[in-house]
């Protein structure tokens, strides 16, 4: 049984890959009235869609058991690491004995989609009058992932949509259900959609000029009402924005209005601020220094959302208070609807303000230079110590942003570990010596001294690595630019440091008192737990930019 599941593995991966090509999205809202029988209409496709993805994503989840419970599974788990092709050959063979592939679940879709028989034979459901095979291809496709993410242990284990909680369809190509046609039309089965196209956008009408591989419909709240968009995966690059330059001999000439620098940049990235250091500048600013978090605002909603939900379904909580454990029924009034609405939208204008300034940020450290290298460290140890912060302002993000646009610009980031580098205990000397985050500035009897974050970043330009692939500092380069770079570091620290911090390093302040309940005491805690020089940057005088007036209700008395 070993050889001729190894065999029939082999023979499938004989077969020539498909050449991926680069692509992008042009994103394009949709003509689809408020009321109207067309959103009603949008509306029963994606809950069609729905079920189909929760009946795959369950049919996933079995074969996924199956596959984990059979002794191919367990002699791959028992075979050593060393040996890539037998455990690989055991876990395949684990998986076509149970079907638990990609190719399978599409086929467990289709038969989802008709009552019977294959072909031209087989009869539509009432799933099949709302979706095409391609989309239903698709949503297959969707849970198989989810769920082979799952296996592989990169995510934890997928959950099943609720009513009204699937957003996007997409197809599979230009001859599918979900299709974007040549008059610049989507349509979908028997529905005609119009998107709204601006005349002058350079940047739709770069997309429209290229191939669309596939369409993705969306369905999104804003303010409080439903949009619809189209999202178009056209192949190529994406445009890049030019600006008008004149050349000392008239001339006017077009150049990329982000161009992309020369030379390696390193980079040192905390919860909330960035130190980045290059040949010629540096800088140390705060993620998102104009995104804050309505608070007061944003619990005032949550307190409400609770009290609404208890009083509408007092036979689900227990007399203590806890949730009734078993199966249960909520009701939700319209009021309540109302209030979630109104803190979903509060998290939308959030993300939206984090994305545009984390890419306002990348655009400018990719002038910089071309290499970015930068430390590997770990976001979720980042998020259980500092969870407030990284969830405003989302270092993850900016790093994945960053990358994206550097390989679309011919430039490439570089993450090294930090167990061989330790760029935050080493100085340009040799010398090793742990420091505890509240020390802000690096200080060493070799003469270097700079603020922390942004010399680590300029020991993070000098990190190569070996032939065994091992990554390690070169003190001997980074002490021949130190004169060049202590300049650049100290500007950098004045213009990013806060008025009323000291021209060298903050003072040491002392530890908060806390209560019984382990809290800061009111009034001390969000400055004592500043410990970054320049977190203070990001207070709240741009609470405006967010309207927080939108969220703040009338108080009600508790129950």
């Amino acid at each position: 049984m070993r050889s001729s599941s190894s065999t029939s593995r082999t023979r499938k991966r004989s077969k020539p890959k498909r050449a991926r090509t680069p692509s992008f999205v042009c994103d394009l809202p949709l003509r689809v009235p408020l009321l109207g029988s067309l959103g009603r209409a949008l509306d029963a496709k994606l809950e069609a869609a729905r079920q189909v993805y929760n009946a795959c994503l369950g049919e996933a989840l079995r074969r996924l058991g199956l596959v984990r419970q059979s002794v191919w599974f367990a002699r791959g788990r028992a075979t050593p690491r060393q040996q890539k092709e037998q455990r690989q050959a055991h876990f395949h063979a684990a998986r076509d004995q149970h079907g638990f592939s990609d190719a399978a679940l599409q086929q467990y879709g289709i038969r989802l989609r008709s009552k019977g028989g294959t072909g031209a034979k087989a009869a539509k459901t009432w799933l099949g009058e709302h979706l095409g095979a391609h989309e239903v291809q698709a949503l297959a496709t969707r849970a198989y992932r989810a769920a082979n993410t799952y296996l592989l242990g990169r995510h934890g284990r997928p959950r099943f949509k609720g009513r009204g909680r699937l957003h996007s369809v997409e197809g599979k190509g230009p001859g599918s259900g979900l299709r974007w046609t040549d008059r610049g039309l989507l349509v979908w089965g028997d529905l005609v959609l119009q998107p709204i196209i601006a005349p002058h956008d350079l940047v739709v009408r770069h997309a429209l000029c290229a191939r669309v591989k596939y369409a993705r419909i969306v369905r999104r709240r804003i303010r409080l009402r439903t949009r619809w968009y189209v999202q178009l995966v056209c192949a190529g690059q994406p445009y890049r924005k030019v600006r008008k330059c004149t050349e000392n001999d008239g001339a006017t000439v077009l150049e990329p209005k982000y161009p992309l620098g020369r030379g390696t940049v390193g980079l040192d990235f905390g919860p909330s601020t960035l130190a980045a250091v290059g040949e010629k500048a540096a800088l140390l600013v705060p993620f998102c220094p104009g995104v804050a978090r309505p608070a007061k605002g944003m619990r005032r909603l949550q307190r409400r959302i609770d009290r609404q939900r208890r009083a509408n379904n007092p036979g689900n909580y227990l007399p203590d208070g806890r949730v009734r454990p078993g199966p249960k029924r909520w009701r939700v009034s319209i009021r309540q609807r109302w209030a979630e609405d109104v803190l979903a939208e509060t998290h939308r204008r959030l993300a939206a303000g984090r994305k545009t300034a984390q890419g306002t940020l990348a655009n400018r450290v990719l002038g910089m230079g071309d290499v970015f290298q930068v430390e590997q460290v770990s976001l979720r140890a980042f998020q259980r110590a500092f969870g407030r912060s990284v969830g405003l302002r989302a270092p993850g993000l900016f790093v994945e942003r960053l990358n994206r646009k550097a390989e679309s610009a011919g430039g490439k980031v570089i993450a090294f570990p930090t167990k061989t580098t330790a760029l935050s205990q080493v100085c340009q000397c040799g010398r090793r010596s742990s420091k505890p985050l509240s020390l802000r500035w690096h200080e060493c009897p070799c003469g270097a001294s700079a603020q922390r974050d942004l010399y680590s970043a300029h020991l993070a330009r000098f990190v190569y690595r070996t032939d065994d692939e091992t990554y390690l500092l070169d003190a001997g380069r980074a002490a021949e630019a130190w004169p060049g770079a202590e300049p650049l570091l100290r500007a950098a620290y004045e213009q990013g440091r806060p008025n009323n911090q000291p021209a060298r390093g903050p003072v040491p302040r002392p530890r908060p008192a806390r209560g019984r309940s382990g809290s800061h005491a009111p009034g001390r805690g969000a400055e004592a737990k500043a410990g970054d020089v320049v977190a203070a940057a990001c207070g709240s005088a741009v609470r405006e930019s967010l309207g927080e007036a939108a969220v703040l209700t009338p108080r009600t008395p508790g129950l």
